[in-house]
């Protein structure tokens, strides 16, 4: 075959592979064209690289000219260069998948989610406002000495002593909230196992136990000190047990209704896409122990700084889960790898 025919027939090719390679050659050109990328499909690039090597083993047995046999040397190395590559370090892909894969997820199961918001929300703000109406409430869902704990730990009249707490140092309370936090997570999720069920009781419950305890606290006048203490790690901590909730359901309605597929292959989709979202959840209860730990027990704090933290991570928090990994296209693309 002569040259010209040969360049003739592949050209568009090479040009397809340049145009590839020129978009994924950087990773924040490639995040951002991936959306309305019409060329070579990902996955479609080895099979298009494996071709490419024949042609340039061909152009090199049948004496083609120098400079076409160098165009295609370079389009192979640069090829060779991105699918070779050596991978990100691990810190580096589960950062991009906090980032970015984690909200994604959330986002892909919206129905879950907003389901268990308001399994957890519901009884929360109803149990806070029927106590503020009628305080003897909380004496039917607390013993009296748990009643008096919780009075104990955010009483007014003790500015020096540290919210929430007894004399524990901070480390100690942080690896106790860790425990805690992440305890209450795994429950709510692995919980969906028993057909949703478990994971709609824990979630009522914990709406409950948090509902009651504010209202309450409110109800006696130590709201302030309470508030002062929540307000920085409710974000984190309140959102993570929402989502966990959500990974829950999805779990139990895989196994409740599989659809067409067999219910085990339905199961192990659910708890194979629950774990990626108890990932996320994990880092989060543990940035909320955190929080809890260093800074929402500092009682000589001012209210409206303690607020001010507060309403910036409800910010931040909310702002990550709806808006980030946006620019990555259509939902589950390309993150099954991140996590």
């Amino acid at each position: 075959m002569k040259q010209e025919l040969f360049v003739r027939r592949h050209e568009p090719e090479w040009l397809a592979l340049e145009r590839w390679l020129d978009a994924r050659g950087q990773a924040r050109k490639a995040r951002n064209e991936r959306r309305g990328w019409d060329g070579i499909a990902d996955h479609e690039m080895p099979a298009r690289y494996r071709r490419l090597c024949q042609q340039l083993a061909l152009a090199r047995r049948r004496g083609y000219s120098p400079v076409l046999v160098e165009r295609l040397q370079q389009i192979m190395q640069r090829g060779h260069s991105l699918l070779y590559r050596t991978p990100p370090p691990r810190w580096h892909v589960a950062l991009e998948f906090l980032l970015s894969g984690f909200p994604r997820q959330v986002r892909a199961e919206r129905g879950c989610m907003l389901a268990s918001l308001a399994l957890f929300a519901l009884p929360l703000v109803v149990i806070f406002v029927a106590i503020q109406l009628k305080p003897e409430l909380a004496s039917s869902l607390f013993d009296p000495l748990q009643l008096a704990g919780f009075e104990n730990m955010y009483d007014p009249k003790d500015p020096e002593r540290k919210l929430g707490r007894d004399s524990e140092t901070d480390l100690a309370m942080f690896g106790y909230y860790i425990w805690n936090n992440v305890s209450i997570g795994f429950r709510t999720f692995a919980s969906g196992l028993l057909a949703g069920l478990g994971t709609v009781l824990v979630l009522l419950f914990n709406g409950v136990s948090i509902g009651g305890v504010a209202g309450h606290l409110q109800a006696v006048g130590h709201g302030d000190p309470f508030w002062r203490f929540v307000a920085g790690h409710s974000a984190p901590e309140l959102t993570a047990i929402v989502i966990a909730g959500g990974a829950g359901l999805r779990l139990g309605l895989n196994l409740v209704a599989p659809g067409r597929r067999r219910r085990i292959d339905a199961l192990v989709e659910g708890g194979i896409r629950g774990a990626r979202l108890c990932l996320g959840v994990f880092a989060m209860l543990v940035f909320a122990a955190f929080v809890e730990a260093f800074w929402s027990s500092i009682a000589w704090m001012p209210a409206w700084i303690k607020y001010s933290v507060g309403a910036g991570l409800w910010t931040l928090v909310l702002g990550w889960l709806l808006l980030g990994g946006r620019h990555l296209g259509p939902t589950g693309e390309h993150d099954g790898g991140a996590a």
